[in-house]
């Protein structure tokens, strides 16, 4: 779904991003309004100021970031405003981290005024990559962070020139140590001028254990046990409000403070850490829109006893402080094993070795203190056996789970760490993982640990997935003996095993995962689905799953009139919070994108479902046996990756970038429509509208084996918003005919005027009320073979003037959207995207239709009718249809504006000899002969019955034809005739 970046793209109307520049932004000494209009100079210490001048790169004058947290899911948007202070052009590097488990759902260039839209396409094979992605999350490369990926984009921006980037991108956050955490990187490399961060968590069960982190930056503990953790306060700057089911955080350190943490621009991530209250039972379901999503937390239920085995790197490359750490977190983790537990230990490298060979010991304070000498004589030595010790470690488990000493309920896991890759023993990562599949034979779990720089981090993710387990890393520099211990935290505690989770067969489809081996304390299991009758009153849930000695069965009904009716009013309220609040002092872009966000709310129970079922593609992908049954895995979480705009391992985000001349100038926009081979965003075309013709388009079905889950969930359509567009049937379509409702009257009107090619029609005149005028030019076309008319006429180009409370224009074409308000900008009618002006906005969707709003009361709908392979009697043209005119007023004029407030009446002359009565329309003390007649609009989707007046709606409108023409397209002339009267 596009709608959530290309909605925000209100924020380039801040004057401080992109309006007029003022003449210090024109000079080639750096001033301070360059950089931050509300420090007065002598505020700022020198050293800042030398900081500043001595940047040759784009400066960024704003970095503004906003979350919402929905019912766990976070969407956040990401806005960047660069400043080229040159005349010379200059690259502008446009660089965010974002959370692994995240996916980038849009991005967006502006800069010298044009909008250069990103598209997510699926990923050839052997085909250089966009600039734009995240860090592969294959490519077994260490992240630069803990858990963060980079997204990078860099263009050329002309001399003395803004270029804004826009990011989206969204996440699941999962629940660990009986906490969401919640993490936003402050890492722009330089010095902000306005920096910004808000973010609002709402929940549908009252929010607890709200906690702001200090900035984190360096040796990481994020996943430090919470036994460990020290209270400390949160940021300089930050504002944390909370009520029962809303928090809003905000941090904007100004420049100042920012130089104070530090001068490089390497804040760090900035953390948030809450949790919600929850009730025993079911869990928490929540329902919008057919689809239902489901949070089952478990509490309060006894530990079911675990069977263990740690298998420990002991090579060469774990010397120093590796094997110094990795001893401490052990020496802690065997203070935590529970009575009722088993555990042994491994240590592998050249050779393997067994702490208790062909068993598993019960957890006694001998057997601890054994265990904390065989850890203590560990020697870093030799190479890495990756194969031997899983094997070892699984042979042993095994064994254990086949004898009489093993309980019936307990869970069975290996911890397994390593720093490196294979070197000694089987060394292919294929062989391994077949090797590990045959060992385990779905007995146990699983759970590996990558430490530092130089770890097949793919083959220990495939290895813990393939397993039912997952995978953790620990970065170089990190606090390793704090995250091995934090990891151990979140699995040494099982609850639940082999979970099940089962809906009413026949109301559900799609569901997400819903088979579980375990579930630990402190975590959350998440599943979502689509209802398939949304006549059920009621859905039937059951959770099986055993604990310690006993089966446990919990079922529930869930009413989902109510449900739907409860998740609404969340929606409603997460809506309110997200577009409230104060603007920030220098800029109004956060509450801009508070504003855009919250519109994205009501679709997050489906964006749930989404995000799950692709990274269960994904997943399974990796698991998949057989090259088929690979595909199909593959294709499935692509078909989901393009329905959602996600950037994933399997999709690529391509982007057109600018032409800069030698000279440091733009160039011009190019006149040629954008062919298949361009860089440039696409999507769905939707049906155009003609009345005696269709557009042609490609009605190819696909075949039958191509029908992959994707497929069937429904089409891969990328466009802003999943709803409908209201039909509106006042407009101006097609050769044109015109159609007209009266409301009042209860009676629909039509009627055609035959113009000429260029002549320019007033369709709104309202200049001296509320300030709108539309004007309509005509483009002239043959008659297709048979008809009998000569040429036919179209409207080629849209114009839409605004003078209150100041002047601005909207011009729209089959092919381009000019905006003029606070800036000039070229929108492309190929691209999906919204843009707020002020008084105007317009909003594209990509060969389909543009939705123009004035002041909020006055909304235009044009229709882009656009052909593949024109015939010669086909030209592209517009629709005009009007939406909302309750801002417009009562003496308002124009073809389609003069009947907008008026009554008609039907009635019938009397009839002649042996004729039918003949029905004529009253209008304004006139007579006006109609027949009945019946209308396409909207793209020929629907059908209007009308009353249609002949003879160019002779009689029917005020004077003449000639009365309506315009001498050009931003004429804002009165109606010649005074008001709308006879």
């Amino acid at each position: 779904m596009l709608l959530l970046l290309l909605t925000f793209l209100i924020i380039c109307s801040s004057p401080t991003v992109l309006g007029q520049q003022e003449e210090s932004l024109f000079e080639d000494d750096v001033d301070l309004a360059d950089f931050d209009l509300d420090i007065a100079p002598r505020r700022v210490p020198r050293q800042v100021k030398t900081i500043l001048t001595k940047e040759s790169k784009p400066h960024i004058q704003e970095l503004s970031i906003k979350t919402t947290i929905i019912s766990r899911y976070a969407f956040t948007a990401v806005y960047c405003a660069m400043l080229n202070r040159h005349s010379a052009a200059a690259e502008g590097v446009f660089s965010f981290q974002i959370p692994a488990g995240a996916y980038v759902s849009n991005f967006t260039m502006i800069i010298g005024g044009r909008v250069y839209q990103s598209e997510v396409r699926p990923k050839q094979k052997k085909v250089q990559q966009e600039n734009g992605k995240a860090r592969n999350k294959e490519s077994g490369e260490a992240s630069p962070e803990q858990e963060l990926e980079v997204f990078r984009m860099s263009a050329s921006i002309p001399g003395r020139n803004r270029a804004v980037f826009l990011l989206t991108y969204e996440e699941l956050l999962q629940r660990r140590l009986g906490r969401y955490e919640h993490v936003t990187s402050l890492r722009p490399l330089q010095l902000v001028s306005r920096l910004s961060l808000d973010v609002t968590i709402v929940d549908h069960s009252p929010i607890t254990h709200l906690q702001v982190l200090p900035l984190r930056n360096g040796r990481s503990t994020n996943s430090g046990s919470s036994k460990t953790q020290v209270k400390k306060d949160p940021p300089v700057t930050s504002v944390i409000k909370q009520e029962k089911n809303i928090c809003k955080i905000t941090f904007g350190p100004n420049i100042v403070q920012q130089a104070k943490i530090t001068t490089n621009g390497l804040l760090g991530d900035f953390v948030i850490r809450y949790d919600v209250q929850r009730e025993m039972g079911i869990g928490d379901i929540q329902v919008l829109n057919g689809h239902f999503v489901h949070y089952f937390a478990p509490k309060d239920l006894p530990a079911v006893p675990k069977n263990v085995v740690f298998v420990i790197d002991t090579s060469a490359s774990m010397v120093g402080t590796k094997i110094r750490q990795t001893k401490d977190a052990l020496f802690t983790i065997l203070k935590d094993l529970r009575p009722g537990d088993h555990f042994n230990f491994i240590s592998f490298s050249n050779k393997i070795k067994v702490w208790q060979p062909n068993r598993l010991v019960p957890v006694t304070p001998l057997n601890i203190r054994d265990a904390k000498k065989f850890i203590y004589m560990m020697v870093p030595t030799g190479g890495t056996n990756i194969d031997g010790g899983i094997q070892t470690g699984s042979d042993l488990l095994r064994e254990y789970l086949s004898s009489p000493d093993a309980g019936p309920n307990s869970v069975s896991l290996i911890i397994f760490m390593t720093d490196g890759r294979p070197t000694v023993g089987e060394i292919k990562p294929t062989a391994i993982l077949g090797n590990t599949r045959s060992a385990v034979q779905e007995k146990f779990c699983i759970f590996t640990i990558g430490m530092g720089n130089d770890v097949d981090y793919r083959l220990l993710d495939r290895m813990a997935l393939e397993n039912c387990g997952m995978m953790r890393r620990i970065p170089e520099d990190a606090d390793a003996s704090a995250m091995l211990k934090g990891f151990y935290d979140e699995i040494g505690t099982p609850l639940l095993s082999d979970i099940r989770i089962n809906y009413t067969e026949d109301s559900v489809q799609y569901v997400t995962q819903h088979l579980f081996t375990n579930y630990f304390n402190g975590s959350e299991i998440v599943i979502a689905g689509k209802l398939t009758n949304d006549s059920v009153e009621s859905l039937h849930v059951q959770v099986t799953a055993s604990n310690n000695d006993k089966n446990i069965i919990l079922e529930t009904d869930i009413p989902l009139g109510n449900r739907q009716i409860e998740t609404e009013k969340h929606v409603n309220a997460a809506r309110v919070a997200m577009a409230s609040g104060p603007k920030t002092p220098a800029s109004g872009v956060t509450h801009g994108l508070g504003i855009a966000l919250g519109s994205i709310a009501e679709d997050f129970v489906q964006r749930v479902w989404g995000f799950l079922s692709v990274k269960e593609g994904l997943r399974s992908r990796l698991r998949s046996q057989t090259s088929k049954e690979r595909e199909d895995h593959i294709k499935q979480a692509t078909n989901l990756s393009l329905t959602y705009n996600f950037l994933t391992p399997l999709t690529n985000m391509v982007v057109e970038k600018p032409e800069v001349l030698a000279d440091g100038t733009m160039a011009p926009t190019p006149t040629r429509p954008p062919s298949s081979g361009d860089a440039v965003s696409t999507v769905n075309e939707l049906p155009s509208d003609a009345e005696d013709e269709e557009p042609q388009r490609d009605n190819k079905k696909p075949s039958s084996q191509n029908l992959s889950l994707g497929n069937k969930i429904g089409k891969v359509e990328r466009r802003p918003d999943k709803k409908s567009i209201t039909v509106f049937k006042t407009s101006a379509d097609g050769d044109p005919h015109f159609v007209v409702e009266f409301p009042m009257s209860k009676l629909t009107v039509c009627f055609n005027i035959n113009g000429e090619p260029g002549h320019i029609l007033r369709l709104v005149s309202d200049h001296k009320n509320s300030g709108v005028t539309v004007n309509g030019k005509l483009i002239g076309a043959p008659a297709p073979p048979g008809s009998h008319k000569k040429q036919r006429t179209y409207f080629s180009t849209i114009t839409i003037v605004v003078d209150l409370p100041k002047r601005a224009y909207i011009e729209v074409t089959p092919k381009k959207v000019i905006l003029d308000g606070r800036d000039r900008m070229v929108l492309p009618c190929h691209s999906t995207v919204s843009v707020d002006s002020g008084v105007l906005s317009v909003s594209i969707v990509g060969k389909s239709n543009v939705t123009v709003t004035v002041g909020g009361n006055v909304m235009f709908v044009i229709l882009l009718h656009q052909y593949k392979n024109p015939a010669s009697y086909q030209r592209d043209h517009l629709g005009f249809y009007i939406g909302n005119s309750k801002g417009l007023s009562h003496q308002c004029h124009g073809l389609l504006g003069q009947f907008l407030y008026e009554e008609v009446g039907l009635a019938e002359l009397p009839a002649e000899a042996d004729s039918e009565p003949s029905p004529v329309l009253k209008v304004k003390e006139r007579s006006v002969p109609v027949v009945k007649k019946n209308r396409r609009i909207f793209s020929g989707t629907q059908n209007v019955d009308c009353w249609f007046a002949r003879n160019n709606a002779a009689k029917l409108i005020d004077g003449q034809y000639e009365d309506y023409l315009m001498s050009h397209m931003f004429d804002t002339g009165d109606w010649p005739h005074g008001t709308n009267t006879a």
